[in-house]
């Protein structure tokens, strides 16, 4: 006020105002300055805390779409699993860009299938230098093969359970073992006891979400044991035999597969012999797995009582979170309530 004063004496009425106003500013301006510069002090501060808490975490990649769900389960609360393959990249045949060579390298841990699986991925292992586990080998894994009945076969293979063939051909394996429930539960304890022994001051909450993952799959397990037991001896067809383990935890059974692989495209005689399997099995299903609908679907299915479906085996529209894989068996089973219910 009185700096004000000073400024009226020398200048008009106008003018003075404005430069007292314009004292007053400056001499309010340190009040605010000091208050906001410890404010983002502070923040930067968080924020850097926050980060170097984040990198502590054990970096954990995974092949696939499912195993990134299940991860993301043990994590819940510590961190975010990362995925190598994108949405709708086939697991056999892929090709990986320089980043993704990198983020391959560079994680802590690593989790795939196996060579049953992701095929292109043994030669890029050999090099690395940090954990990399193909769940195929773990000591608990329940494993099917092509052409099994629905009677589990457990593991008896070598240390690291690794194979050459990946095609669906009788006898060999079926790498699709992530649709097994209690195999989520063995590949849920490995991600939970590793990250335990890399992050020791966590343990505890990685023992704790294996546990709670584990009891919600035992509460999703009974009902959808309740919920698929009317769907048994219904009929239905896939393109892609991916469901068999699915199918054996919950005693369904698809009726036959029209193609192996949806990009080959059969002869008129094979389409001729499949339309006439849907004509003999009267009302069904016939279920093809996203992205893409096979243009035989449709071939096969005209002027037939025929409902062309889909399964997603790979959960590739699903949010990453806690209850992802949950929700993948979830949409599974819904798919087959919806399509095979009303016949």
């Amino acid at each position: 006020m009185v700096v004000g004063a000073r400024s009226q004496r020398g200048l008009g009425h106008g003018q003075g105002r404005r430069r007292q106003e314009t004292l007053l500013y400056y001499s309010f301006l340190p009040l605010r300055v000091f208050p906001v510069s410890r404010l983002f002090v502070t923040l930067g501060l968080l924020f850097l805390s926050l980060s170097a808490s984040a990198q502590d975490q054990p970096r954990v990649l995974v092949s696939i779409k499912p195993l990134q769900l299940i991860a993301a389960a043990v994590q819940d609360g510590l961190g975010s699993p990362d995925v190598l393959l994108p949405p709708g990249a086939s697991p056999h045949h892929h090709a990986l860009r320089p980043s993704d060579v990198r983020r391959l390298r560079e994680a802590e841990l690593f989790y795939w299938i196996g060579p049953d699986l992701e095929s292109f991925l043994p030669k890029l292992l050999a090099s690395r230098d940090k954990p990399a586990v193909a769940v195929q080998g773990l000591a608990d894994i329940s494993l099917r093969h092509f052409g099994d009945s629905h009677t589990e076969h457990q593991h008896g293979h070598d240390e690291n359970g690794l194979h050459a063939d990946n095609d669906h051909r009788p006898g060999s394996l079926d790498a699709h073992l992530w649709l097994l429930p209690a195999n989520a539960r063995v590949i849920a304890a490995q991600m939970a006891a590793d990250l335990s022994r890399l992050d020791p001051a966590n343990a505890p909450r990685y023992q704790a979400n294996l546990q709670a993952f584990a009891e919600r799959l035992s509460t999703l397990d009974k009902q959808l044991q309740a919920r698929l037991e009317p769907l048994k001896g219904k009929p239905y067809f896939v393109f892609h035999e991916a469901y068999d383990y699915f199918e054996a935890a919950y005693g369904l059974k698809h009726a036959g597969v029209f193609s192996v692989l949806t990009e080959i495209q059969p002869g008129a005689r094979h389409v001729a012999a499949m339309r006439e399997r849907l004509q003999q099995a009267g009302p069904s299903c016939v279920f093809s797995e996203p992205p893409l609908r096979p243009r035989l679907a449709q071939t096969l299915s005209a002027g037939l009582p025929v409902t062309l479906a889909e399964l997603d085996a790979m959960g590739g529209e699903l949010q990453v979170d806690s209850r992802g894989y949950e929700q993948l068996l979830e949409n599974l089973a819904k798919g087959l309530e919806t399509c095979l219910g009303p016949l």
